[in-house]
């Protein structure tokens, strides 16, 4: 049994740290007392700790008797979170999602001989972690993912929920989405490029882009055609392009009877009724990801892994924070019993292409009944 620290008491966070508890000694450690006690409610197992992330010296101080630290805080706070834990000498898994580049932590991630594994959710994270193993297994020509959190009522007009703030939601509206097409990085308005897809058991959803490559772009600039697109209802993203084209989404503020306003803070409070995952409300989790490539046959295979996971009343847990904090957990438990043990910073595709790692998560999580499907099939055989 190892003890661990938990950043974050939110949606994700208190589900990671449950999930910790089964096996290891946990503490919680968030800002609010009221969501502290929230938690502790559900699993009393758990110890808490009131903690502010941003005074360095407080969250050093308490991460220090720790043997791990799974830091879940909000993106805004990930990387200079994640620095100063770096900087605490303390082995991390990173689901903060933030902005920043996390490789520009990595030499000094080796200079404290730390283990910081990033990204380690549903996306990025598994689509990651698949891509890595199949770098290993064929030579890649074509990286999909298409991914989204849905509502299991469809409520008009945007037929969406998140289980974090809307500000985190319209950031991934308006960051300029990256992809790779024949080798060369493109850079496109996010929401654009919007396409019907299937999904057994959905219907038909929306594509959309948006920047959700992050790290595979540099660290697997050798394969030629790599996309991420966003999944929503089908008539989300024309209501969301009206707001962003009409400058709600702005971060200048405007002048409203003399008061100054952030149009992008506005528009966040309005929306965060309408947009907020109630604790008990259903919804579901759909990711396709998609590798296509030569095997040592010669034979161009495509593998295709499908999620389709919802939310579990028995446990009362989103499906959002199933499959998004299941997968760090999993890369929690297969650091601290010694599968991956290499310092620095690594995206989960790094972890991935490691066999015994890649195995290790898609079991973790189906005993947790978040299920993978996987198909294959040959679309070219060798001349």
């Amino acid at each position: 049994m190892s003890d661990v620290i938990v950043l974050g008491g939110g949606m994700v966070g208190s589900a990671m740290a449950i999930d910790m508890a089964k096996s290891h000694s946990v503490t919680l450690a968030d800002y609010s007392q009221d969501v502290l006690d929230a938690v502790k409610q559900k699993c009393s197992s758990l110890s808490t700790q009131q903690l502010d992330v941003t005074d360095t010296n407080a969250l050093q101080s308490t991460i220090h008797p720790f043997d791990l630290v799974i830091c879940a805080v909000p993106g805004f706070l990930g990387f200079n979170t994640l620095k100063s834990i770096i900087e605490a000498n303390k082995n991390v898994i990173d689901i903060s999602f933030f902005p920043e580049n996390s490789l520009d932590l990595d030499a000094l991630a080796k200079q404290h001989g730390v283990t910081a594994i990033v990204d380690c959710g549903v996306a990025p994270g598994m689509d990651n972690v698949i891509l890595g193993y199949y770098n290993e297994k064929l030579k890649l020509t074509d990286f999909e993912c298409l991914v989204g959190g849905l509502p299991k009522e469809r409520k008009w007009p945007f037929a969406y929920k998140a289980p974090f703030s809307p500000i985190d939601v319209i950031e991934e509206y308006t960051r300029p989405a990256r992809y790779v097409e024949n080798g060369q990085l493109i850079v496109r308005d996010p929401l654009t490029d919007c396409e019907d897809v299937w999904f057994d058991g959905v219907g038909t959803l929306e594509s959309f882009n948006s920047d959700g490559l992050r790290s595979i772009i540099y660290t697997m600039p050798h394969i030629p055609n790599m996309k991420e697109k966003t999944l929503r209802y089908p008539g989300h993203v024309e209501y969301v392009r009206v707001l962003k084209e009409s400058g709600f989404f702005d971060e200048k503020p405007i002048e409203v009877n003399g008061i100054s306003v952030s149009p992008l803070e506005f528009t966040s409070k309005v929306l965060f009724k309408e947009w907020k995952l109630a604790e008990t409300e259903e919804e579901m989790t759909v990711m396709r990801v998609t590798v296509k490539g030569t095997n040592a046959d010669g034979q161009v295979e495509e593998v295709v892994y499908t999620l389709h996971d919802e939310y579990d009343p028995e446990t009362q847990t989103s499906s959002m924070a199933r499959s998004t904090g299941y997968t760090a957990t999993a890369a929690a438990n297969m650091f601290l019993d010694g599968l991956f043990d290499k310092r620095g910073v690594f995206p989960p595709e790094l972890v991935g292409g490691h066999e015994g790692c890649f195995e290790y998560f898609l079991r973790y999580l189906r005993e947790r009944g978040v299920r993978y499907v996987k198909n294959v099939r040959v679309i070219a055989q060798k001349k």
